[in-house]
């Protein structure tokens, strides 16, 4: 516990922490709440999101020397959630809510778990999968209908294979104008 006499003698954080950490508090909050709230009541989700700030907050200079901050304070207010709730979720749980009720993108995601996408992406695919295990449809992936195949696209040869007729159609095209085609001249010994 802090004492009057104690807190004289301690440093005011640098600046530059007390914005880093509004910062946080201002990209997060709005998600963390809406997750909070999907999870718990009202008044539950308020505590909750303003318990895991006050945590961030008087661990902020550890939690910036964190690998990744987002990660940390993720993990920590899954937890809490879980606390208030009394019962765990898996991440694929998590990240299928996020998706799917709070319609955030795999990079909105990523960037509020401090995970990478492709892990964001990867449980999704998880999620499409025990979705598809409760619905009734097919969990075996040879027991979907096959899709056709996608239509071909022209194939376009490479600049260096290109014959002498595919530039004489490029400098035609480059060179529109009369004086313009005065480029012509030099260009067309070379080829």
């Amino acid at each position: 516990m802090t004492t009057p006499a104690t807190r004289k003698n301690m440093k005011h954080p640098p600046a530059v922490l007390t914005n880093a950490f509004y910062a946080f508090y201002d990209l997060h909050r709005p998600a963390y709440y809406a997750f909070a709230e999907a999870r718990l009541p009202a008044e539950e989700a308020r505590v909750a999101v303003a318990y895991l700030f006050s945590l961030v907050a008087d661990n902020w200079t550890s939690v910036v020397n964190e690998r990744c901050p987002s990660a940390w304070a993720w993990e920590r207010h899954t937890q809490v959630i879980a606390r208030r709730s009394g019962r765990t979720t898996t991440p694929v749980q998590d990240i299928s809510l996020l998706h799917n009720h709070l319609q955030l993108n795999i990079g909105q995601i990523a960037a509020l778990t401090g995970t990478e996408p492709a892990t964001v992406a990867a449980l999704l695919a998880a999620a499409d999968r025990e979705a598809g295990d409760r619905t009734g449809r097919a969990a075996d992936p040879l027991e979907y209908p096959r899709a056709a195949a996608p239509p071909r696209l022209p194939v376009r040869r490479p600049a260096h294979r290109r014959s002498k007729w595919d530039w004489q159609q490029v400098r035609r095209r480059l060179c529109s104008r009369p004086a313009d085609r005065s480029c012509w001249s030099a260009a067309s010994s070379s080829c």
